[in-house]
């Protein structure tokens, strides 16, 4: 079972990626990693990659999809993947979709977190981090794990918070990027949205991410 998966920044993709990599042993890849995989082992292509990162620019698809075919041919994904953070638009979209053809992969799914844009952006500047196990939740803007004050829901400790969670402008940018329809993100979800509607042989699955993560992977799991 293949799988490409988008939702914006707070809408709990990776955590529901985390989910379907324990249940179905399918490898989570995420994009940024694989550059960071690839620059430290000092393959051509992460030495391609760092040279444009290097100077503050964005590394070609020419560059980085070949990354992502090779990352999606190692062992550990032959009992399926889970693709996170690309294609970022339409363009990239198309190209991957033609390079997956030709490299004899089927993508099997496609799946939507859908949530709406003040929502996300709220869960991310609310997020607190217990000094004690970052891995305790804890959100002031969602109820079933609101912190109480300052103090960690689950075992007391004090409360802090990521520099970047709270940087609205940083926020902004990578959300403006992801519900662009046109030319961003959402362009490309919808790309594979409509070859699922020509019977393509994709399936297209929309989840609503606003409810808790127990109920959206329970709608996650019943539409594969």
């Amino acid at each position: 079972m293949n799988i490409l998966f988008f939702g914006p920044n707070g809408s709990g993709k990776g955590t529901q990626g985390a989910i379907l990599k324990g249940k179905y042993n399918t490898a989570h890849i995420e994009s940024g990693a694989i550059f960071r995989d690839n620059i430290g082992k000092g393959t051509e292509l992460g030495a391609q990659a760092k040279a444009y990162i290097d100077k503050g620019e964005l590394v070609p698809d020419e560059i980085t999809i070949p990354m992502i075919l090779d990352r999606l041919q190692q062992d550990d994904c032959k009992e399926g993947w889970l693709l996170d953070g690309f294609p970022r638009n339409k363009n990239q979209a198309i190209k991957l979709d033609e390079a997956l053809k030709e490299a004899g992969m089927i993508l099997d799914i496609v799946v939507e977190i859908i949530l709406d844009r003040e929502i996300a952006k709220n869960r991310i500047m609310g997020r607190r981090l217990c000094v004690n196990d970052n891995n305790h939740p804890n959100n002031i803007f969602i109820d079933v794990i609101k912190p109480d004050g300052d103090q960690c829901r689950v075992c007391g400790g004090d409360l802090k918070t990521r520099d970047d969670d709270q940087d609205e402008a940083a926020i902004g940018k990578r959300h403006g990027i992801y519900y662009d329809a046109d030319t961003g993100t959402l362009a490309s979800a919808y790309y594979f949205k409509d070859k699922a509607a020509k019977d393509d042989g994709i399936k297209y699955i929309e989840l609503d991410g606003a409810p808790s993560v127990k109920d959206v992977t329970a709608e996650l799991v019943s539409k594969l």
